[in-house]
């Protein structure tokens, strides 16, 4: 689940992390309302959407007055911005930030990611603020910093420290300056204030179950104050129920209406730009099955686990899913019968064929327990089902019924 760049900032700011003065606001009025409340002679007005990039795709404006902070607003509210997060299509902007703006000496980045290999929170940091980090990564890894966090121990202050000094945080002495960007850490050294802000983010990723977080930039200001002048969160779906503050932050005009339908039953969806669409039970055999159709000349239309208690309702409702996307030709239903027996899934099929009249081709390969009985219920169906015994002929099948060569 993702958060919009206000709420992130709420969050950091509760694990101490300085960040700048802020309100999110909804019409070009409030906007103005919000530089009224703040004050100074610059602030920022950023588009709110669930993407990256917003920048470079005209969703952020610096504003040197309050009328072009209402003709910023006005100009961003309801853009379709587009970002290379977000496709060709865009996303519409709902919602803004109005903050004080900064005087930036230097931009970095910091982030964690739970590693895998080595089941640790991994804290990534560079001097490359601003950019895509992925961009770096592939072009100047040697400019990424990593530590991989004992989660007994803790991001350590030494290890804090030496991070901070390698992506160049600049080593100043303590410069009050009243407020200004969040006002905190004003009367600390440059490298003190990393320290406890690189230490607070590593507290607040691994408290809120987070998956990501990431600052960026992260800056060092005029005055010698760091603040994180961007952030984001994505928190693990699985842990939300421990949660529930999380969960009413979360905003569903920011997700597709098909993903959050398919949650609604307790279904895995996210759409692809194919159109076979994919259902299977068990994640690494969605991925498999997907693999498979490419490797025969298809293209997915989505990613679809019904997980090991598909009922009727459950196949049903993910037909109902897949056939909402008006560039689908046709689907593949992949299933191993371990936990979930093959004649069950076969009456799900049938039932969910008949309730949603299904017009498009479809393939069944099921193989596991009850295989035999399974198969002859789709073939006692009378439905026009297309069966097959393995994953190479499933994939060649329904390609072919696509119109496309196998």
């Amino acid at each position: 689940m993702k958060i919009h760049e206000y709420q992130a900032k709420e969050l950091l700011r509760g694990f101490g992390v300085p960040v700048p003065h802020g309100e999110p606001c909804f019409t070009p009025e409030e906007a103005v309302e919000v530089a009224k409340r703040l004050g100074g002679p610059v602030w920022v007005v950023k588009a709110q959407i669930h993407a990256g990039g917003r920048g470079k795709g005209g969703g952020v404006k610096l504003a040197r007055s309050l009328d072009e902070v209402r003709a910023h607003a006005s100009a961003i509210l309801g853009m379709q911005l587009v970002t290379h997060q977000t496709g060709p299509q865009g996303q519409l902007v709902r919602r803004l930030l109005v903050e004080e703006g900064a005087d930036i000496r230097k931009e970095l980045y910091v982030g964690m990611v739970v590693d895998r290999a080595t089941q640790k929170v991994c804290l990534m940091a560079s001097s490359e603020g601003g950019m895509d980090i992925e961009e770096v990564a592939a072009h100047t890894p040697e400019k990424i910093e990593r530590v991989f966090i004992d989660p007994q121990e803790g991001l350590t202050s030494a290890d804090a420290e030496r991070v901070a000094r390698k992506i160049g945080v600049p080593d100043l002495p303590p410069s009050p300056s009243g407020r200004g960007a969040g006002g905190e850490g004003a009367s600390e050294g440059t490298i003190t204030q990393a320290v406890r802000t690189l230490q607070g983010l590593y507290k607040a990723f691994w408290e809120t179950d987070a998956s990501l977080a990431e600052i960026n930039p992260l800056v060092v200001t005029g005055d010698g104050r760091i603040v994180a002048l961007d952030a984001k969160f994505n928190f693990d779906s699985n842990a939300l129920y421990r949660h529930p503050d999380f969960v009413a932050l979360r905003d569903l005009d920011e997700e597709d209406p098909a993903e959050i339908q398919a949650s609604k039953f307790d279904l895995s969806y996210v759409r692809l730009d194919g159109n076979i669409g994919c259902l299977v039970n068990g994640a690494g055999l969605a991925m498999a099955t997907m693999d498979t159709i490419k490797l025969y000349g298809g293209e997915p239309a989505n990613f679809l686990d019904v997980g090991g208690g598909a009922t009727a309702e459950k196949v049903t409702e993910a037909f109902k899913i897949m056939l909402g996307n008006p560039g689908l030709k046709a689907i593949l239903v992949n299933i191993f019968g371990g936990i979930m027996k093959c004649d069950t899934i076969a009456q799900g099929v049938i039932a969910a064929s008949r309730a949603v009249s299904l017009s498009v081709p479809l393939v069944v390969r099921m193989k596991g327990t009850n295989e035999a009985l399974g198969r002859q219920l789709l073939k006692d169906s009378g439905l026009p089902i297309i069966s097959a015994e393995t994953m190479a002929e499933a994939a060649s099948r329904v390609v072919a019924a696509t119109g496309a060569r196998a």
